[in-house]
């Protein structure tokens, strides 16, 4: 039956068929991905459950004010001294910022700073139907106001509006994020093949899973609640890209296999299908379900990402295995010009480079694993040092956007948390005692009187430190540790500041929550798909020993080379899900072609050939993925430079190290207790000779 199905994609009229198929597709998929943005959700409230203290705030502050507005502290500075002038000119860009398109209520201020070096005026910006879009529109309308005629003025917007403003421009580099991608593909399947046609039929698979995802996502965020935002669609690109150009390698090495066995090549790319198809389909598989428990994440960010996430692998997976298929065969062996497979010519391959890996790692396999193991338990050492616990807004930024400027100047001239105030709700009675309590919590410099509507009492309180801030989150948690002490007040603590501590705690709880279930969960399947108990726990291993070293030398590069101040508090969890379904990944296409050959001549021979005919295939797999993330260094925010680095980091050393010589030693080393209890365990595993050369390296690393 399967094989049957593995000859339909390629088949003399099954091609003709898929390719109709998929084009009929693409007419109504490339009009849903284009409304993808349409529905992106980027306020750091909605990343939230709604159990959340700070959401509930923000409902219960509704009856106060618009729930729909964020402030925009506008910065001015002049460091010889503010003249008259300039403080005049503020107040007339005070009248003038009414009239921005999104402004609303009157503008506070402007107030000049006591040492007479600054002003700031606080302007409460709405949000439109285009969300983060619209707010940058306003604060860029902000700054040309106040640039107009300010006669060497400085002029810059801070705050929650001008963070946004920011992030969103830090965003809109996503299509070079996607130019960079696709030309890191292309050139590295142009070094593997050697050939200038054939990286395109990827390329062309790959970019249509991804506007067939997108379009997919769209419907699930429009009709089923899905949450998705901006660092969805980034992390999505790099990710289908990646693992489905992967797929494409497996797939095209066995063809180029199975070309060199058969003259048709309608046969050929059938019996490549069927025997690579359970390989990637297993990888797939583990890789969507290991996304897809992110859903159990409290975050909605995170919750999202894993469906969305899940989508991309699952339509790359589909794409690969019926349109790529039908484009190889439609296009012939040429497609491999200049170095084309020609039917019967295997017997002349040369030895590759991992053949050799495999002759020398077997000559003492126990030696090599135990020093493997030691030298990335070293480098794991590294996680004790890895600062996961949030960055303040200036520091999300791989440069210095003119909020961060904005920021700096503000806090040398004013109260540092001036203009983001914390808000409480609490019950009406309880309203002066809520008030008291919170004017004695250290860090807290100002509290308003309160505002009295329908029984609920709000009141700001202003914050010592940067509102974005650690020092800030903790003054957070003290206020509430103060207010939810009195009784009867329903007192709650929110704000951006709240907001920013509710995301970190439900971020370290997804952490501790679902790291262990994803381990359950790719354990078992890797029990079901290798028969055995063993070798699930021995690849599980050198897994997680892979993930510790990848973090660690990640964790000293960010502080000591790139000198970022931390980590987001989500990192370790997307690192720690990427690396481990990708590098189970590279197991599966290892360890079932070890199988596959140790059914017939035993674990040994199984451990040498597997690593000389997927080694080739395994490095350009991981080549691929390393640089697809890589490429996410391209926008200037620390949270992709930092996931980026990390996942390509431990990729390479996943696939050059770990799977290559780590897991090939201990299969040595183990021999068939690998496949214990299988009945490839029970088979009597006879020692035999050294086994042949392997020849068909070439074939499938390109060469």
């Amino acid at each position: 039956m399967l094989r049957r199905m593995a000859s339909l994609p390629g088949g003399r009229v099954g091609k003709w068929v898929v390719l109709a198929l998929w084009a009929v597709l693409l007419v109504p998929v490339l009009m849903l991905a284009g409304q993808l943005g349409d529905v992106e959700e980027n306020d750091n409230s909605a990343w939230l459950p709604g159990n959340a203290e700070s959401t509930k705030v923000v409902a219960r502050a509704e009856n106060f004010q618009r729930a729909d507005t964020v402030p925009a502290l506008v910065i001015y500075d002049r460091p010889e001294g503010i003249t008259p002038a300039d403080l005049a000119e503020a107040r007339a860009d005070a009248e003038a910022f009414k009239g921005i398109e999104n402004v609303v209520g009157q503008p506070q201020g402007p107030v000049p700073s006591q040492d007479g070096k600054a002003i700031q005026t606080v302007v409460q910006v709405q949000k439109d139907k285009t969300g983060w879009e619209g707010i940058g529109k306003t604060v860029d309308a902000l700054i040309e106001v106040g640039e107009e005629n300010a006669g060497g003025l400085g002029v810059h917007v801070t705050g929650p509006a001008g963070y946004a403003s920011d992030s969103i421009k830090a965003f809109s580099g996503g299509g070079a994020l996607t130019t960079i991608t696709s030309l890191v593909v292309v050139l590295i399947l142009l070094l593997t093949y050697r050939s200038p046609v054939l990286p395109l039929l990827p390329l062309l698979t790959v970019g249509v899973a991804l506007v067939t995802s997108e379009a997919v996502i769209y419907l699930l965020a429009r009709n089923a609640g899905l949450v998705v935002n901006k660092q969805t669609s980034f992390i999505l690109t790099v990710l289908v890209f990646g693992a489905a150009t992967d797929y494409a390698l497996l797939l095209i090495s066995r063809y180029r296999e199975e070309l060199l066995r058969h003259e048709d090549r309608h046969e050929a790319m059938a019996e490549a299908l069927y025997r690579s198809s359970p390989a990637i389909i297993a990888s797939a598989a583990t890789v969507a379900v290991s996304l897809m428990l992110l859903m159990l994440a409290t975050l909605n960010s995170t919750q999202g990402l894993g469906p969305a996430c899940a989508v991309g692998i699952l339509v790359g997976l589909l794409a690969m295995v019926t349109l790529m298929p039908a484009l190889l065969v439609v296009c012939g062996r040429w497609i491999f010009w200049p170095v084309k497979p020609s039917y019967g010519s295997a017997g002349t391959a040369k030895e590759g480079v991992w053949t050799r890996v495999g002759t020398a790692v077997s000559r003492r396999p126990r030696i090599v694993w135990i020093g493997t193991t030691l030298v990335l338990a070293v480098m794991a050492i590294g996680v004790l040092g890895l600062k996961a616990d949030g960055l303040s807004n200036k520091d999300q930024f791989t440069g210095t956007p003119q909020m961060a400027v904005g920021e700096r100047i503000k806090s040398e001239h004013f109260p540092a948390g001036s203009g983001d105030p914390v808000f409480v709700v609490a019950e009406a009675a309880a309203a002066e005692q809520v008030r008291t309590a919170l004017t004695g919590v250290p860090g807290v410099v100002g509290v308003s009187t309160p505002v009295i509507k329908d029984g609920q009492a709000l009141m700001l309180g202003e914050l010592k430190d940067d509102p974005s801030s650690r020092t800030a989150m903790r003054t957070v948690e003290r206020a509430r540790v103060a207010v939810h002490g009195i009784e009867g007040a329903d007192a709650q603590v929110g704000g951006s500041t709240a907001i920013m501590l509710d995301t970190q705690e439900a971020a370290a709880r997804d952490s501790k929550v679902i790291i262990p279930i994803v381990l359950v969960v790719v354990l078992l399947i890797l029990a079901l798909l290798l028969r055995a108990i063993v070798a699930p726990l021995l690849l599980m291993a050198t897994v997680v020993l892979s993930f510790g070293a990848a973090i660690g030398v990640s964790s000293l590069v960010f502080e000591h080379v790139f000198g970022f101040a931390g980590a987001e508090a989500s990192f370790p969890l997307l690192t720690f899900v990427f690396l481990v379904a990708l590098g189970i990944d590279y197991n599966i296409f290892l360890v079932t072609r070890v199988r596959e050959v140790a059914l017939l001549h035993g674990t040994r021979r199984g451990a040498l050939e597997g690593l000389s005919t997927t080694g080739g295939v395994i490095t350009s797999a991981g080549l691929v993925l390393a640089g697809t993330f890589a490429a996410m260094a391209s926008l200037p925010l620390v949270f992709a430079a930092e996931l980026g680095f990390a996942v390509a980091f431990g990729v390479l050393l996943d696939t050059m190290i770990v799977r290559s010589v780590l897991v090939t030693a201990l299969t040595l080393d183990v021999g068939r207790w690998m496949w214990w209890p299988s009945k490839l365990f029970r088979s009597h595993d006879t020692p035999r000779p050294p086994a042949p050369k392997p020849d068909l390296e070439p074939a499938l690393s390109g060469s």
